[in-house]
């Protein structure tokens, strides 16, 4: 792959890590609950969600959708319910002091709910298949080829949240976090209710 071409793919894959979503919001919420370490497992294990989904293009079983819709649809609304579910868990949170060395059961939360997020909207597959037909030249690509086509959006929106849960668990920027932990969970939780209503109502109509 061309220098130029492979920038472009950066440029694309960069704005859609940064538009904000519900992928956002997840990594807010484990930043606010977790500290710094709970916002980076967050980050990591939504990036490998988002590589998973880019390795299925690749291999071209993005297909699925066409082949197998209610598959999608299940998937999607799973996702939707899900978002449903931190929403719920974010408006009943309490507020509590904020630890960067949290149990590994709040890891685990992150790591968790940082992949699900990612793996339960499967119209990445659709995004990274119309996404890398304009960068796979005619026939066959080759294995190296394929792994900077995978390797370039994982650790794009990896690197991204990342820095964004730095940038939430700054000193500057957590005490803030903490003494409006009550107001940022009703915030969250209303916002994942959206996220989800917005879901369902595109699916259906």
């Amino acid at each position: 792959m061309e220098l130029t071409t492979w920038l472009a793919l950066v440029g694309i894959c960069l704005m859609g890590a940064m538009s904000p979503g519900p992928s956002l919001a997840v990594v807010l919420k484990h930043c606010l609950h977790g500290g710094l370490r709970g916002g980076v497992i967050c980050a990591v294990s939504h990036g490998l969600g988002v590589g998973l989904y880019a390795l299925l293009a690749v291999l071209g079983l993005g297909s699925l959708q066409q082949t197998f819709p209610i598959l999608f649809d299940v998937i999607i609304f799973a996702g939707a319910a899900y978002l449903l579910y931190l929403a719920y868990g974010s408006w009943r949170a309490q507020a509590t002091k904020m630890n960067f060395n949290k149990a590994k059961s709040v890891h685990r939360s992150a790591a968790q709910d940082g992949f699900a997020i990612a793996f339960l909207n499967p119209k990445l597959a659709v995004f990274f298949v119309a996404l890398f037909s304009q960068f796979i030249p005619q026939g066959e690509i080759s294995a190296t080829q394929q792994v900077v086509m995978v390797a370039t959006p994982t650790l794009i929106d990896t690197l991204w949240y990342v820095l964004v849960a730095v940038m939430c668990s700054h000193p500057r920027f957590y005490p803030w976090l903490e003494r409006n932990q009550l107001s940022i969970n009703k915030l969250l939780a209303v916002a994942f209710v959206c996220l989800a209503t917005t879901v369902i109502i595109r699916n259906i109509l």
